[in-house]
């Protein structure tokens, strides 16, 4: 292959790029050598950071970053920064055009740290960390001692910052955890993603789908064995697990084509939303939407999780960040509503109003603005218990269905937990030739 003008391979510094392989395929490969000045980056090692993302857009290969960086070179002064700056610039413009796949193999600060969050998946391993401002500047602004392994390790970016999708032992095991993922993936957002092989028939039944629901609808599962079960070989690359367990989300193939599951876990916070998992979501609705993957929406929720707490930390702005994601997608989108989906929580999980395709549902479905209990309660509080169960009973038995849903045309079909591979297959391919034309204008503004 001819390498692109200004890429530039065992150059001296902290800073290296070339075109590699990873997992069979082609990609610009970019490193931050941490026993170069412990991959400080001076103006030169910022531009061949920025050359390396350029060479990337231009010849339409993923970006992939192996970093660990103490961050700009104080030897360098001002020139460190600006080149930092071109480097981000350049990250940004590759957003959504290449896939920015990163492992980070050791501390990383300050600039380098951001760049993290421009990357579409971060792997970290296990001795790495991650800090915009270091433990130092910490402690001489507020006077609290912190390690860095409490500031910025794994352990607070796999599971309260949603920086790591992964954590792995060393770079070697990063790598290909970063394999796998591009294995789902495109080159770039003009192409279809690989196809894979597989001997698992699409009509397969799953009768197994629909035994995990337990018998009352306060009981828990776990939906990632929902998930297995109707995709190919039961094979699932979950990414950000650590992060808001309430919410599933993970690569996957069905009749081997890649797609995205997004999925309300029961079994955490009974698979209500919270600011983090709509975080979450909206994040990987918007990465499977970038490069071309169809998403399957799994639906057992009852509704956001309610608090104070979460109300002042922008419950409402974040909340939205979920709706924009599902809003804007334009690849193929089908929708499986299980049990529970009440409220605007049900909406905001890819309803046929948000533009999803195809809408199923199974018969254990329950749509409605809220649970038979809250129901009753609120409308017909100045009834005694008594007479407030038997509403409770009418409210259950007319309205916590999907039929009344279906007369409508909010679900397309109910279905046999059993159908359900060959319902979610069939939408698929049904969908393969969708295309949108999608409205003239720079970028949508809504809350980020």
């Amino acid at each position: 292959m001819t390498w692109p003008v200004g890429l530039s391979s065992g150059v001296p510094g902290s800073v290296s790029a070339s075109i590699d392989e990873l997992g069979g395929r082609s990609v610009v490969l970019v490193r931050i050598d941490p026993g170069q000045r412990r991959g400080a980056l001076d103006a030169e090692a910022g531009a061949n950071l920025a050359a390396a993302a350029e060479a990337a857009l231009d010849v339409r290969l993923p970006l992939v970053g192996v970093m660990a960086s103490s961050g700009a070179d104080v030897n360098d002064g001002i020139p460190a920064l600006h080149g930092w700056g071109r480097a981000a610039r350049a990250f940004a413009r590759c957003s959504g055009v290449v896939p920015i796949l990163v492992a980070v193999t050791g501390p990383t600060l300050s600039g380098p740290a951001l760049l993290l969050s421009m990357a579409d998946v971060v792997v970290m391993t296990a001795t790495a960390s991650a800090y915009v401002v270091g433990p130092a500047a910490v402690s001489s602004f507020t006077g609290e001692d912190v390690t860095p392994e409490a500031l910025g390790g794994v352990g607070v970016h796999a599971h309260q910052t949603g920086v790591a999708a992964a954590v792995t032992d060393d770079e070697a095991s990063a790598m290909e955890m970063l394999a796998a993922v591009l294995a789902h993936l495109p080159d770039h957002c003009d192409a279809e993603a690989p196809h894979w092989p597989t001997a698992d028939p699409v009509e397969r039944p799953t009768p197994e789908a629909g035994a995990l629901l337990p018998p009352t609808s306060t009981g828990s599962y776990d939906v990632l064995e929902v998930v297995r079960s109707v995709v190919d070989e039961g094979e699932v690359l979950e990414l950000w697990a650590a992060w808001a367990p309430n919410l599933v989300t993970a690569l996957a193939t069905v009749g081997g084509r890649p797609v995205g599951t997004v999925a309300n876990q029961p079994l955490a916070l009974a698979g209500s939303i919270d600011i983090a998992a709509s975080q979450k979501g909206a994040r990987f609705v918007g990465l499977c939407d970038a490069f071309n993957l169809p998403l399957v929406t799994l639906v057992d929720t009852s509704g956001f999780f309610p608090g104070k707490d979460r109300e002042w930390r922008g419950m409402i702005r974040h909340g939205a960040q979920l709706v924009g994601a599902y809003a804007r997608a334009s690849v193929p989108r089908v929708c499986v509503v299980l049990r529970k989906a009440y409220g605007g929580a049900y909406i905001v999980m890819d309803s046929k109003t948000m533009g999803n395709d195809i809408c199923l549902a199974w018969p254990s479905a329950e749509m409605a603005v809220m649970g038979a209990r809250q129901a009753a309660e609120i409308l017909h509080r100045g009834d005694d218990v008594e007479a407030r169960a038997v509403r409770e009973a009418e409210y259950a038995a007319t309205l916590l269905n999907p039929w009344t849903a279906a007369e409508r045309g909010y679900v397309d079909a109910v279905i046999d937990p059993a159908d359900t591979r060959r319902a979610v297959g069939a939408a698929l391919e049904v969908l393969r030739s969708k295309r949108e034309r999608l409205p003239n204008r720079s970028h949508d503004n809504l809350p980020l």
